[in-house]
């Protein structure tokens, strides 16, 4: 039911807000350089001598999860299609309790500074080579493109700001206590930018709820389907065989593989502070459906009364539209300020974890003597050089995908099959080898960038390649799964076994006979129970949001 509204006038960005805005980054970066000092070895400096609390592991998982990319492409994806976009985000609620039950006593036993060393001590050089690079390879095109890209689109939406000066504004502040501060700096700020991003989204969402009358009249005039989470096997992006199938596949290699989220598992205190850690991070993914998600469904049916205009090709300016449209002056400053917060987050935490990539599993395996202060100056000069690399492939982004957040997933999709695939049989198969997991990887690389190719050059309507880049992303990426995992199990088998050097430790085993009652002990099993009872109600927080969004 449609019913015209008053015609909401848009306001520009005011003194005040900038004032805001200004006082956020001075607040940001004094924190960032405080934390910043004496940082002159790679574990300090990548890792916060691994002494990192649950409740900042969790906020900076989140944080640099949530960067403007997801804040932007959410709110557009929901304002073109409505909230399936928001599967992602639950799912990724579910894939942090596998990241805290199953991978971190792995990753913090073994004492790996990178997920990529980890591959190595579980297969092979090769393994942890390949990691790197394709890792890297993904944040540049993933995380940094597409995350400056989603900057520009606030700053020009929102400020009037030009895209490119916006984007290279926010790079240069990010940079700056991100490069001398290495990741306590990165994981702090974190911290206070999720409170800042998640007041200032809920800010949006009432406001909006305000503009349309309420939680049922934005039922009542989105459109047929916008409300429901789960879509036909035959909807275009999202389809629930691809949801079920396809998504967890990206969520295990996001999760629990990427180094960019790992690594602030890895600088946790201890086990329980990790798992801790992520628990309370699945906490947090369920607020993005109602944060991010339906403010773009608010959008849409503002333009169906008329309130607003934008056309479904500017879908992805949803958000920044809304907060020029709806909330008075100081406060537009605020929700800006978060905007920035997710953005700064974001690419602080790909800065990090991209330097710790090249100096740790690139340069130091290069050259192994290398002094540790040389190796944090390596760190940060990679860092601008990735971001270079980054701003060039920004133009190519909309080749896959009609908003940024599905162009984000379908690249993703042809990444994160065979490493997926080699980490986690990798734990529970001890048969597994190298040779098995070269092969497995080789096949997921020609395939994925084969479709990645094509994607960028497009080819012509009704021939076998533009057949093969139809598949459904969500449906390619558990086929490609599906293929590297056969490969990955029958080369294994077909070749020698790995000795115990790879598999002890490395794999899951029985648990030994009970040792002795001790106060150590006795504590530890509480822990471990009470994070049990914690993961069941996340569990439920998230059949429950499927039931009632079904």
């Amino acid at each position: 039911m449609n019913m015209e509204g008053p015609k909401i006038v848009e306001q520009m960005f005011s003194g005040i807000d900038f004032l805001v805005v200004f006082v956020y980054l001075i607040i940001i970066i004094s924190v960032g350089l405080l934390i910043s000092r004496k940082k002159s070895n790679t574990s300090e400096y990548f890792l916060a001598n691994r002494n990192i609390g649950w409740f900042v592991v969790g906020s900076a998982l989140f944080a640099s999860n949530i960067g403007s990319e997801h804040l932007v492409g959410l709110a557009g994806t929901g304002a073109k299609s409505g909230i399936a976009v928001a599967q992602f985000e639950i799912l990724a609620s579910l894939i942090l309790l596998l990241l805290g039950w199953v991978f971190v006593p792995y990753f913090l036993n073994s004492k790996v500074s990178t997920t990529p060393e980890f591959l190595e001590r579980r297969y092979s050089p090769h393994a942890r080579w390949y990691l790197s690079t394709i890792s890297i390879f993904a944040y540049v095109v993933t995380k940094i493109a597409v995350t400056i890209a989603a900057g520009g689109i606030v700053f020009e939406g929102l400020m009037g700001v030009d895209f490119w000066t916006g984007a290279f504004l926010i790079v240069l502040l990010t940079g700056i206590y991100t490069v001398l501060g290495g990741l306590r700096a990165v994981v702090y700020t974190e911290t206070i930018q999720t409170v800042v991003l998640l007041a200032g989204s809920a800010v949006t969402l009432i406001f909006g709820l305000q503009a349309i009358g309420g939680w049922d009249a934005m039922v009542e005039t989105a459109e047929p389907g916008f409300m429901s989470i789960w879509k036909p096997s035959s909807h275009p992006e999202f389809p629930w065989t691809g949801i079920v199938l396809g998504a967890p596949i990206l969520g295990i290699w996001y999760w629990c593989t990427d180094q960019n989220i790992v690594q602030r598992v890895l600088a946790a205190k201890n086990i329980s502070e990790a798992r801790r850690g992520t628990i309370f991070a699945g906490f947090l993914k369920i607020t993005p459906l109602f944060f991010f998600v339906i403010p773009g469904v608010i959008a849409s049916c503002l333009v169906a009364n008329g309130q607003l205009s934008f056309s479904s090709s500017e879908s992805d300016s949803a958000l920044p539209i809304l907060i020029r449209t709806l909330l008075p002056s100081g406060l537009r400053g605020m929700v800006a300020a978060g905007l920035l917060a997710a953005l700064m987050s974001s690419l602080a935490s790909v800065f990090n974890s991209c330097s710790t990539l090249v100096t740790l599993d690139i340069y130091k395996k290069l050259y192994p003597k290398t002094e540790e202060q040389k190796l944090v100056k390596i760190g940060q000069w990679s860092t601008t050089v990735l971001v270079v690399i980054g701003l060039l492939f920004i133009p190519l982004i909309s080749r896959f995908g009609d908003t940024l957040f599905v162009s984000l997933q379908s690249i993703q999709a042809m990444i994160a099959p065979p490493i997926a695939a080699v980490f986690l049989f990798g734990i529970f198969i001890k048969r597994l080898n190298s040779q098995g997991a070269i092969a497995s990887l080789a096949v997921g690389f020609v395939i994925g960038m084969s479709r990645f190719i094509l994607e960028i050059i497009n080819p012509t309507s009704g021939t076998l390649l533009h057949d093969f880049i139809s598949i459904n992303f969500l449906h390619f990426a558990f086929i490609l799964f599906v293929i590297c995992s056969v490969v990955l199990v029958q080369v294994s088998y077909l070749t020698p076994a790995p000795g115990t050097v790879k598999t002890l430790g490395l794999t899951y085993e029985r648990s030994a006979k009970t040792r002795e009652p001790s106060l150590g002990l006795i504590m530890t099993t509480v822990k471990v129970v009470e994070d049990r009872l914690y993961s069941i109600l996340l569990i439920l927080a998230v059949i429950l949001v499927w039931i009632f969004f079904a």
